[in-house]
């Protein structure tokens, strides 16, 4: 299982820069300066706005977007509204346009979610409730699992990560340049429910898991990490007490090997419902992310038809997970460790 090396340093005048002006001036490079990306707005987006609604934002319960480095192959899951089964879903961008959303070559037999894909397109990341088998019934919790690109161009055969499995549900695997995988779990030997692990690349497979611990980790719940590439920062959901059950999104910088206090996010991402499943575009614009906020009216001006009543039950904003999408250059990712 070969990864990528360690990603060099940026040089000493870009560490002046802004995180969230290296990412987009690292996508851009990384794009050649070309076409806008298949995923990019048409128009600035300086609060969230559902994506490519009707496809992706769709009145069912849609979740967690994910792209491979090109942008060119979309990942999202789509659930039971009670959130109890997750299948992945896959679309492609090609002669201008996206395709229709299938069920991922993978996925649509067991609860599949929270895809990622490393930077050189080579190993995607999921987690999944499959028998090891890959026979008989489901098993009692979410396990981490990897799957290499094959010379076709398609996936090869979902491999279980044993030296990483619990007796409790895995979440959310985002993995940095240099193999580090982090994740949410719910193993014993955290401070809460769930809490934010990391587990080291060694060469032929990945150490034991590390609890991030404090200041991140609490008694609450941490889940969901995605991971900075560099490892600089990280924007994860948890549930903190003054917003009892609901969950939120947090960014938190690594400053000399420390995470810093974890802080919300701003820009209108986070609402009085839950945010989650936070990832950065591969060209470093935009902040992708899952809500279900609800714009649902509960007290109409006019008594609405039953014609109304269903459009409004059954459309975006319905109180279901929709994907977001916002320019993180409307947030505040100046690390606390950069000079100001």
């Amino acid at each position: 299982m070969d990864h990528p090396p360690p990603a060099p340093p940026p040089a000493p005048s870009r560490r002046a820069l802004p995180l969230v002006l290296l990412l987009a001036s690292a996508g851009a490079a990384a794009a050649g300066d070309g076409p806008p990306a298949p995923y990019a707005a048409s128009r600035p987006l300086p609060a969230p706005a559902r994506f490519l609604e009707g496809v992706v934002s769709t009145g069912v319960d849609d979740a967690h977007a994910a792209f491979s480095p090109d942008g060119r192959e979309l990942y999202f899951i789509r659930n039971t509204p009670d959130f109890a089964h997750w299948t992945v879903l896959v679309m492609k961008f090609a002669s201008g346009r996206w395709s229709q959303p299938e069920v991922a070559p993978f996925s649509g037999r067991w609860n599949d979610a929270d895809v990622t894909v490393t930077r050189d397109g080579k190993r995607m990341f999921l987690i999944s409730n499959r028998p090891l088998s890959g026979e008989g019934p489901p098993r009692p919790d979410t396990d981490l699992w990897t799957m290499e690109r094959e010379k076709s161009g398609e996936w090869g055969k979902p491999r279980h990560l044993v030296e990483l499995t619990s007796p409790t549900d895995e979440w959310f695997p985002t993995v940095t340049d240099d193999g580090t995988l982090y994740f949410g779990s719910e193993r014993p030997g955290g401070k809460g429910k769930s809490d934010l692990w990391r587990a080291k690349w060694l060469g032929d497979k990945f150490g034991p898991p590390e609890n991030l611990g404090d200041p991140l980790n609490t008694p609450e719940q941490e889940i969901e990490p995605y991971i900075s590439p560099d490892e600089r920062f990280m924007i994860f959901s948890a549930v903190r007490l003054e917003r009892k059950a609901a969950y939120d999104l947090f960014v938190t910088f690594r400053c000399d090997g420390r995470w810093t206090p974890p802080r919300p996010l701003g820009a209108g991402v986070n609402s009085e419902r839950w945010e989650f499943g936070a990832r950065i575009s591969p060209d470093g614009r935009y902040l992708f992310f899952t809500s279900n906020r609800s714009e649902f009216d509960p007290a109409p001006a006019k008594p609405r038809t039953v014609a109304d009543l269903t459009r409004a039950l059954s459309s975006p904003g319905n109180g279901l997970r929709d994907v977001y999408q916002v320019d993180l250059q409307a947030l505040d990712l100046r690390s606390p460790c950069e000079p100001r």
